[in-house]
């Protein structure tokens, strides 16, 4: 029916759309008639030698084609499914991506694709930008990526960083909290070496406040564990401990003022080179519909309640 009526507009006529449709014009006729009986209005203007769209046909063929540019997405987007039978899917993600946010999707991915092997590599900022420029890696996951003319990036989701503690941390029924309850309990945090650390030291700053860290580690699982054990409080983003969160095991705590500033969660892969493969792309839309609607989920949370 889509079609239909997208070829009677662009040949201008019932008779030429339907021969170059090859069905009858009576049928396409029929089409138009009763779905201008179910609008309530008229989609054409039926002149002499052509049909003209009425004003409310412009909004429907506009509708009309938009559908079919997302269906034929759609069909291209099963035709990689079916084309997924094996291979390799490879990448690099700083530390608390790779034991967060990814865990799921790949794990949903390999169900669907049990012919594929994915590997996950945990770097600093610039191991991944190695990683890609290099071809170790397909895909990479980092905050703070640093331009550069050889990568091409395929997503950017906005996060801000909270504070993380325990179900039955004090501090996990206020939200959101200050800065300054947060040095009440003993603090770990990211190393010099993870880009958390001056984000997390700069805020403190801003705030006028001094701050020295109980704990320091490279080890975002580490952190976790300390605040899972409820023995600390840490910094990290809401992607890094989604899955924490969702297992009741962390909670997530926004901090009050604007004081640590937001950073940015890029997804990208090498500009140039092999052509894409299938199972690269359905992993890549997999991550970026995960962390798109991770976003979402934090506007949702940050909206005051009334």
């Amino acid at each position: 029916m889509l079609r239909y009526l997208d070829e009677v507009v662009r040949s201008g006529s019932i008779r030429q759309a339907a021969e170059r449709l090859h069905v009858s014009a009576s049928s396409i006729n029929r089409q138009i008639i009763a779905l201008e009986e179910a609008l309530g209005t008229q989609i054409f203007h039926r002149l002499p030698r052509r049909m003209r769209l009425t004003a409310a046909g412009e909004l429907l063929i506009s509708h009309i084609r938009e559908t079919l540019k997302q269906y034929e997405r759609v069909l291209a987007r099963m035709e990689e499914l079916r084309g997924v039978r094996g291979g390799e899917v490879r990448i690099a993600a700083m530390h608390g991506i790779a034991g967060g946010v990814l865990r799921p999707v790949v794990a949903s991915f390999r169900r669907n694709h049990p012919g594929v092997t994915i590997t996950i590599s945990a770097h600093v900022v610039q191991g991944i930008v190695d990683a890609l420029l290099s071809g170790e890696a397909d895909l990479g996951l980092a905050y703070k990526l640093p331009d550069n003319p050889n990568l091409i990036a395929t997503g950017i989701f906005p996060t801000q960083m909270g504070a993380v503690v325990a179900p039955s941390h004090p501090l996990a029924l206020r939200s959101p909290v200050r800065l300054a309850d947060c040095l009440e309990h003993p603090i770990v945090l990211a190393d010099e070496t993870m880009t958390i650390h001056r984000l997390i030291a700069d805020g403190f700053s801003r705030a006028g406040l001094v701050f020295r860290p109980n704990y320091m580690s490279n080890s975002v699982e580490f952190m976790k564990a300390m605040a899972r054990s409820g023995e600390a409080v840490t910094f990290l983003s809401r992607i890094d401990v989604a899955e924490d969160q969702r297992e009741g095991t962390l909670v997530f705590v926004p901090i009050q003022g604007h004081y640590i500033r937001r950073q940015e969660l890029t997804m990208a892969r090498r500009a140039r080179g092999a052509a894409v493969d299938p199972a690269v792309s359905v992993v890549e839309e997999d991550l970026r519909t995960a962390l798109k609607r991770l976003e979402d989920e934090a506007i949702v949370a940050a909206e005051p309640t009334m």
